[in-house]
């Protein structure tokens, strides 16, 4: 007996190195995923055969494969899971443009007895371009649940309850996105986004040690060195800090990222309105730069 993926039948996915068609994918009843949330996953995006921010992905990724002490086969590299995506992508007719989802898993038993028969899952799907966000998002902080801080909080984990309830919660309250607190009542990141905010010119987001995701467009504005966009935006710097909901009330702006949608403007938090100055011109940089 196994439990099957249903997915459009539409779409082929790579099992474990071998494309099959969605309907024929499944894993087992006691996959250590399934059962136990162990496991990781990547969201990508190919644009042209070219996988955007690849090292940033494979490099998180490893770590958090490191960090859960998975045992990882010989064929599983950087170069091999490219080709796979792409071959996957092609086959999908999305090559163009596509959001990918790259899953592992530990293997199948019980806690004390898993095979540890390390196991992913390639998937992929059309995008549409999309442009900067004229009208904004509206969100609001999740009240239910507070992330903890430990050596986990970073990873992109199969274990996203809080979450999925925060983005159910969204929904149910007609808004685009909820920001998720951590243990310390604080501002981490938001359910598939990593959150910036500006004040006085200057850009900000939270650090991992405060619990947030890993995000790599994240990290890619991070590292951007500022001579970079110096053009576009003079007289401003990205910087780390701790975001509580006072001073997320107090910002000029707030924008959230991730690689899939690049950086999406926050038009309301609650009751307070934000401008888009700062957003709309890092966007203009995103495009140009077309990181790879």
């Amino acid at each position: 007996m196994a439990f099957l993926f249903y997915f459009d039948d539409m779409n082929f996915v790579i099992v474990n190195g071998s494309l099959v068609e969605r309907s024929n994918a499944y894993l087992a009843p006691d996959n250590h995923s399934y059962r136990y949330g162990d496991g990781l996953f990547e969201t990508m995006k190919l644009l042209k055969g070219n996988i955007l921010l690849e090292e940033y992905h494979f490099e998180r990724l490893l770590f958090g494969i490191k960090t859960l002490k998975f045992k990882i086969p010989p064929l599983f590299t950087k170069q091999k899971i490219g080709d796979q995506v792409r071959k996957l992508c092609i086959k999908n007719n999305c090559e163009e443009l596509a959001r990918v989802r790259l899953s592992v898993s530990r293997g199948n038993g019980g806690l004390y007895d898993c095979d540890n028969q390390f196991s992913y899952l390639i998937e992929s799907w059309p995008l549409e371009q999309t442009g900067f966000n004229e009208n904004g998002l509206i969100i609001d902080i999740f009240p239910d649940a507070r992330k903890s801080i430990d050596i986990f909080s970073n990873l992109k984990s199969a274990n996203y309850l809080p979450y999925v309830m925060a983005a159910i919660w969204a929904k149910e309250n007609k808004l685009n996105d909820a920001l998720i607190l951590n243990q310390h009542e604080r501002i981490c990141d938001a359910t598939i986004a990593n959150v910036f905010w500006v004040k006085d010119d200057k850009i900000y987001t939270p650090p991992l040690n405060e619990g947030c995701v890993a995000g790599v467009m994240r990290q890619w504005i991070l590292d951007l060195s500022p001579d970079s966009y110096r053009d576009q935006i003079s007289d401003f710097s990205v910087n780390e800090a701790v975001l509580t909901k006072n001073i997320l009330l107090n910002a000029d702006e707030i924008f959230l990222t991730n690689v899939i949608t690049g950086i999406r403007w926050v038009k309301q938090c609650g009751d307070k309105i934000y401008d888009n100055k700062i957003a709309n011109k890092f966007f203009a940089k995103l495009i140009q730069t077309n990181p790879a």
